[in-house]
């Protein structure tokens, strides 16, 4: 993923939106991210990743917030943050992703970029709907039963580089 994005994510705002153990978001933070939104729902995997935040010492860059990804990006919207990584790996065949991707637009910057996992593969049709006609996908892969996506709204944001 991280080879996808780029190595250095310095001062880029990113949203981890499933974090369960917050590995994407708190990766992105050890790049340089300037600040990086965490969302998770289960009260324990909370108190876990609280407990990892504390323990990196990265509270000033992660920020956990109790609740769902809908919940978060609402959150976002409100206080006029804009995002330019999103990491959307949701729980499969729940339908989450037509609940929570038509939302990003209004959080995301100009040539944010969103890694998104899911169990079948993204059309282009699929994309424009949820994101808007200058939405793309730059990458996808599989691995076993997991689609892994790189999307990207243009132009692209300083540090993010475009994959051939």
């Amino acid at each position: 993923l991280f080879n996808w994005l780029g190595q250095d994510l310095t001062g880029l705002v990113c949203v981890d939106l499933f974090a369960g153990s917050g590995a994407l978001g708190l990766e992105a933070a050890s790049r340089g991210a300037a600040r990086v939104h965490l969302a998770e729902t289960h009260p324990a995997a909370r108190q876990a990743l609280q407990a990892v935040i504390t323990r990196l010492q990265a509270s000033a860059v992660a920020h956990l917030h109790a609740g769902d990804a809908a919940g978060l990006l609402a959150r976002l919207r409100e206080r006029g943050e804009r995002i330019d990584i999103a990491f959307v790996d949701p729980p499969f065949r729940q339908g989450v992703l037509e609940t929570v991707m038509p939302l990003l637009p209004t959080v995301l910057a100009p040539g944010a970029r969103i890694h998104l996992e899911s169990e079948a593969p993204l059309e282009a049709a699929q994309v424009h709907r949820w994101l808007g006609p200058g939405a793309r996908v730059l990458r996808q892969a599989r691995a076993g039963q997991v689609h892994y996506h790189l999307l990207a709204l243009e132009p692209a944001p300083d540090g993010l580089q475009e994959k051939p």
